[in-house]
């Protein structure tokens, strides 16, 4: 039987729910995808579907609207997949465990997948029901590629704040940085620090919300131990995705002797520094038996931590034109040391000359260590549209419904509509959603009472245009 069977709206949670039954990872979508495409063929709606997972799916305009503007709905069909350390879950396989907790829905240790699975919900709901009134419509639910289509109207589900319709957003690109890891063996005590309990969070949305990196926090408080007291770097880790705020960092090293009270010391001396910003943080250290083992040399681990020391991280700029609104940011979201050391960033800028300035520092950096740079994924910077009457018609039936205007906000972060509104100039977009909170961590939650009157909001839109 369903959890969220009694909630509404019913036939958006229902398939809320069928969704969060489906492994739906970032490039492990496959699932859902097909679910979505047989949803529609069931229905007798068209339907196309690429090899990526990309759908469209067409729904015709009710009696009486069959001459209005095209509209597309558009959602993606990924999630970000983080877990608290203890959580045992395959995302590759395994649903998510669905709680309720008052007006709260959230994930047991989980993200919930709000982000975008609401949207998809809402999408679905749309097609499902043969007596909604509203134009001609195009449902069009993205993986991860770039995807085009006709259409006149955009209202894109990927908000996480009721009462903020989104009319732009930043451009990107992720960059991974390599560096090549020269080793020699060298004999010690096997040592694991691992920090773990951070905030985390968006890092487009929230990277001015000073959360820490654990990444970097980590690299920080070692360093200096390397560089003074002789302990050799073995291999460093920590995040998941290049988009998230990273929660969690390991560090590898071997040590000449058994870690006294002095090192310790310093360890706990730090943590209750981190902990004035990061209450729920955990620095713990595990060692081992004395062994011989592969570590960096000396010089391959100075040029990682000249590398910390040097490259850039966080809010580079603010904008001029908004007051309040991050203009340019990059966030260090994974680190991996297999044969190299490997950094993932997420650059964002709403300008696109910021965002190339800044991926040339990146490159240049890594160059000058002797590493290699590449990037993938580059997506448009969605600019705000002076006149929109999409925007016009739905602050009228916000109105309407709420007593109130909504908030015409531009967002840090990246949003399909760029990409939409590069392929179809002219395009007139607007991005909105019900609320969620803490999206991208395991925290995520989202508010039930806030889908109901989203979808009622989007219902009344709808017939409005």
């Amino acid at each position: 039987m369903y959890l969220l069977k009694d909630l509404e709206p019913k036939e958006v949670f229902r398939f809320f729910e069928s969704i969060c039954d489906l492994p739906h990872g970032s490039k492990n979508t496959k699932l859902l995808s097909d679910f979505c495409a047989v949803f529609a063929r069931m229905r007798g709606l068209w339907c196309q579907q690429d090899k990526a997972g990309n759908i469209i799916i067409r729904k015709e305009a009710s009696k009486g609207y069959e001459d209005h503007p095209t509209v597309i709905l558009q959602g993606h069909l990924d999630m970000v997949c983080e877990k608290l350390p203890e959580v045992k879950i395959d995302f590759q396989k395994d649903g998510l465990t669905l709680k309720l907790d008052g007006d709260r829905l959230h994930a047991d240790g989980t993200t919930l997948g709000g982000d975008d699975g609401i949207a998809v919900a809402m999408a679905l709901a749309v097609l499902d029901d043969k007596n909604l009134v509203h134009p001609p419509l195009e449902v069009l639910f993205t993986v991860d590629e770039e995807i085009g289509m006709l259409g006149a109207t955009a209202l894109n589900i990927d908000s996480e704040d009721e009462g903020i319709l989104t009319a732009g957003c930043a451009g990107g690109v992720r960059s991974t940085l390599t560096l090549p890891v020269r080793r020699e063996s060298a004999r010690g005590i096997p040592c694991t620090l691992s920090l773990d309990g951070l905030i985390g969070g968006h890092s487009g949305t929230e990277i001015n919300a000073g959360h820490e990196n654990a990444i970097l926090w980590l690299a920080k408080f070692f360093a200096p131990l390397a560089r003074d007291g002789g302990y050799r770097l073995s291999a460093m880790s920590g995040g998941g995705k290049d988009n998230a705020i990273p929660r969690a960092a390991t560090v590898k090293f071997l040590a000449p002797t058994v870690p006294d009270e002095t090192f310790n010391a310093r360890m706990e001396t730090a943590l209750a520094a981190l902990h004035e910003s990061e209450p729920n943080a955990t620095l713990t250290l595990e060692t081992g038996a004395a062994c011989d083992m592969g570590v960096f040399t000396r010089e391959t681990a100075e040029k990682v931590f000249t590398l910390f020391e040097t490259l850039p991280n966080g809010v580079i700029a603010m904008s001029e034109d908004v007051p309040g609104l991050v203009e340019t940011s990059l966030n260090l979201g994974i680190l991996a040391t297999e044969r190299s050391l490997v950094f993932d960033y997420a650059v964002r800028s709403s300008k696109d000359s910021a965002k190339r300035d800044l991926t040339a520092r990146l490159k240049s950096a890594i160059q000058k260590a002797g590493g290699q740079y590449q990037e993938r994924g580059a997506y448009p910077a969605w600019e705000y549209r002076a006149d929109s009457r999409l925007r016009n018609v739905m602050v009228e039936v916000f109105r309407a419904q709420y007593g109130y205007d909504p908030k015409i906000d531009i967002i840090h972060a990246g949003l399909e509509c760029g990409i939409l509104s590069s392929k179809l100039p002219g395009l007139d977009c607007i991005s909105m959603g019900p609320d969620l909170y803490d999206i991208h961590t395991p925290r995520e939650s989202l508010s039930v009472s806030s889908v109901e009157r989203t979808w009622k909001y989007l219902l009344e839109v709808l017939k409005a245009l």
